[in-house]
């Protein structure tokens, strides 16, 4: 069906809806295929990728010149057999892997789910599941289609989701339902929601989504968000069911927009064979010439001596036909000089070597219970030819188990980076009788308010002080846990109000709105309504976003600057929180236009990250935190053996400059011996004038290897990457064995990517373990200079045994 389907205007919506029939237009069938070939394109596309070798069109050549009479000094048959043989080995080799494509899209276009049409359920095959259907997915199960979530089998319709095959992350993320629909828990609810989903067009982020959701019982239009929305490939967790509403399916669905089909791909090895077999065919056109010369010159001076041979008789006319045909003789009796089965061993051996691969005890996990899976043959070579690894940091070096250490609160520190636990005596006694009492008591519920943890606790008691908890970053279930531990348990979550425990008092705060985290925003705000009836807003996010948006002359801004400086040099994850008091006027006026934006179908997050500038400014300094990220096991013997190997490792990051350079020092990719270089200017004009200073001091050494690092900031690699600067940058980058970025955001990571594998001939790896990585790892489109990319964690590397490979093809 056409993608465009079901708008019935031309302002970029797709509109459903629920529970009224078929739908007035046709969209895109659940039914997908993620097969190089049918049977229809199978011969041409095969011929088309074989007939790329020119080792095959030569072979081609020498088949139709040898069914010439009279100019073959071979067999017609001689070059056609074995040509075919070859055509037929590659083709059984290209139908044996696509069959196995063809299995699993089949296996998964059968797998079963319960779909409520005409106020009955159905069990039917995924791929009979249309736009506008109402399905129920059980815990364990993986989720048809894009969904939109109505309700589910926990209180105030909270579900987990694991999206291990969308972003690699293995961590629960919670997604929770609206809720207008929170209350439906049976068919004859669901039979009475009538309404209309008002939602953009498909596309591939796999993490925004805009939509609203009109109940025609209800006045207004309800946004809908990414919360709300379960993607096809997540599998639901935890959960005892969900019922949600088909938005996008098929090849609509975010998981397939991001599923390029499988590329024709040449690899090096192919394009050189490529390229000696030109140099073979131009010295094999030498010899016939030389030969059809010499030949001419022989029978010249023979036909009176040798009559017999009939040299005599070739009329004047045909004389050029003759030196032609002598020469298509000579060219088919030297052809074996190109070697007909060089192509086809090369491709068997890599067809076997696949299979190696998947049977290598040492590439075996047995933490997940995987082997490595090579999915296609045509890029093996290419593992062994890495030149350049980009890796991410934290969940990639880093093992992502995050440990609350220290903090600074009121310009005081508490905590040491040399204890295992953070030790909250200090701070708990100043909650008392310190002056800095307050600022503690508003870090302590900044800290168990703003978040989006949720919490497991089956048994809702008054006050309970043991609660598990589910969070989609590490980073938060770690400061939330630390609150536990301080005895500020946050222990209930409604869609409206957060409830902690605080010291042993119970304190309930009214949700009033969510500005969520992006990498964009690099920061995360929640407006409150208190107990005691102010209205606040709490916000916390990397140093670099809250410091600017501080009151003007905040007094700890230096000491918590300085406290910050000692917590990345200790290799910490930092963040800032900040918090400000919001006037009834002010906050209701602003709330008129953060519905207008939040409400948008187009341009929605945009929209809201305006709106949110509007209240996020002219906080009130609270503190710090510094979180550890321990190292994944023998990262520092498995980077030290790829540099021996000469391969350059590129960390980007989204870190302080400070932290990032001391997991640096950890990992032993930078030390005291290098020449250590640091790029942090504050303009374009700066940038330019440090890298062209820096490329004149290696001189003649420039460009080659060298003991050196660079370390760069995100903000001067906006510069750097500017078209009057990248030429210089890459040559200074290039000079150096390691190179670090750091504050970098997802869009920055896949420009560095891009820019290496544009400007070198080099063969890239990109590493990564989140969404954030997406960009850089997807970042090479182009196929004529094919690059190995794969997803992978850095603890399962290991001397150079790969122990979980996934090869994305």
């Amino acid at each position: 069906g056409d993608r465009n389907a079901g708008l019935t205007n031309n302002d970029g919506k797709r509109i459903i809806a629920i529970n009224s029939g078929p739908q007035s237009a046709k969209f895109t069938s659940n039914s997908i295929s993620t097969s190089k070939y049918s049977l229809l394109t199978f011969l041409p596309k095969f011929l088309f990728e074989q007939f790329r070798k020119y080792s095959n069109i030569f072979f081609l050549c020498i088949v139709i010149f040898q069914q010439i009479p009279g100019v073959s000094p071979t067999g017609r048959y001689t070059t056609a057999v074995p040509l075919s043989f070859i055509l037929c080995c590659a083709a059984i080799k290209e139908i044996i892997e696509d069959v196995k494509r063809h299995i699993q899209d089949d296996a998964v276009n059968r797998r079963k789910v319960l779909i409520y049409r005409e106020g009955s359920w159905l069990l039917t095959a995924w791929k009979k599941v249309k736009v506008g259907d109402i399905v129920k997915v059980i815990d364990k199960e993986y989720f048809p289609a894009d969904l939109v979530l109505i309700s589910s089998g926990e209180p105030n319709s909270i579900c987990y989701i694991q999206t291990s095959n969308l972003d690699g992350e293995t961590n629960l993320k919670v997604r929770q339902g609206l809720p207008q629909t929170a209350h439906i828990k049976s068919s004859i609810e669901l039979k009475n929601l009538q309404g209309t989903i008002e939602c953009e067009l498909p596309n591939r982020y796999l993490y925004e989504f805009a939509g609203t959701l009109q109940i025609n019982s209800a006045a207004y239009p309800i946004p809908l968000g990414a919360d709300q929305v379960l993607l096809r490939g997540s599998q639901l967790k935890n959960t005892t069911w969900i019922y949600g509403v088909v938005i996008y399916s098929g090849h609509d669905t975010k998981l397939m927009m991001n599923s390029s089909s499988v590329p024709l791909k040449r690899t090096n090895v192919e394009q050189v064979t490529n390229k000696q077999i030109l140099f073979l065919l131009l010295l094999l056109i030498i010899l016939c010439v030389f030969s059809t010369i010499a030949g001419e010159i022989w029978s010249e001076k023979n036909k009176e001596k040798h009559w017999y041979l009939g040299l005599n008789l070739i009329e004047d006319g045909k004389r050029w036909q003759t030196i032609g045909y002598t020469f298509l003789t000579f060219f088919i009796l030297f052809n074996n000089l190109i070697p007909i089965s060089l192509q086809i061993t090369v491709d068997l051996v890599k067809f076997i070597q696949a299979y190696f691969i998947n049977w290598d005890r040492d590439m075996y996990d047995a933490e997940t219970d995987t082997p490595a899976n090579a999915r296609t043959s045509n890029l093996n070579e290419e593992l062994g030819q890495v030149k350049y690894i980009f890796s991410d940091k934290t969940g990639t070096l880093t093992k992502n188990e995050m440990v609350f250490k220290q903090c600074s609160i009121g310009g005081i520190m508490y905590g040491s980076g040399n204890i295992s636990e953070f030790n909250g005596y200090e701070l708990l006694k100043n909650l008392y009788e310190h002056s800095t009492c307050n600022e503690i008591r508003e870090f302590l519920t900044l800290l168990a308010t703003c978040h989006t943890v949720v919490p497991e606790n089956k048994v809702y008691t008054e006050l309970p002080t043991e609660v598990a908890y589910q969070a989609s970053s590490p980073d938060e279930y770690a400061l939330v846990t630390a609150m536990k531990q301080l005895d500020v348990v946050f222990f209930s979550r409604t869609p409206d109000t957060v409830t902690i425990n605080f010291l042993g008092k119970k304190e309930e705060y009214q949700i009033l709105n969510v500005l969520e985290f992006s990498s964009d925003r690099k920061r995360m705000s929640v407006i409150i309504r208190t107990p005691r009836n102010e209205i606040k807003l709490y916000c916390k996010g990397a140093d670099s976003v809250i410091m600017e948006r501080l009151m003007p002359n905040d007094q700890n801004m230096q000491l918590t600057s300085n406290h910050l400086e000692s917590f990345a040099n200790d290799g910490l994850r930092t963040l800032c929180l900040g918090y400000r008091i919001l006037s009834d006027e002010e906050y209701n006026e602003w709330l008129v236009k953060y519905r207008e934006a939040s409400t948008a179908i187009n341009n929605r997050n945009e929209l809201v990250a305006q709106i949110a500038e509007i209240i996020e400014r002219d906080l009130i300094l609270l503190g710090a935190t510094g979180i550890e990220d321990k190292l994944q096991d023998q990262v520092p013997q498995s980077l030290t053996l790829l540099q021996r190997a000469g391969i350059k490792i590129w960390v980007l990051t989204g870190d302080k400059k400070e932290t990032a350079v001391n997991i640096g020092y950890s990992c032993r990719i930078l030390s005291d011996q290098m020449l250590n270089l640091t790029l942090d200017e504050e303009n374009r004009d700066d940038t330019q004038r440090k890298l062209r200073q820096h490329c004149q001091n290696f001189g003649d050494s420039l460009c080659k290897e060298n003991l050196a690092s660079l370390v760069i900031e995100g903000q001067t690699l906006k510069y750097a990457l500017h078209a009057s600067c990248r030429r210089d940058f890459l040559d200074l980058a290039m000079s150096c064995k390691t190179v670090i970025c750091c504050r970098v955001s997802p869009k920055q990571k896949a420009e560095v990517v891009e820019l290496v594998k544009k400007s070198t001939d080099a063969i890239t790896l990109a590493i990564g373990d989140g969404a954030n990585d997406v960009g850089m790892i997807q970042s090479d489109k182009d196929d004529h200079q094919s690059r190995v990319q794969i997803n992978l964690t850095m603890k399962r590397v290991n001397t150079l045994k790969v122990h979980y490979i996934n090869i994305v093809y």
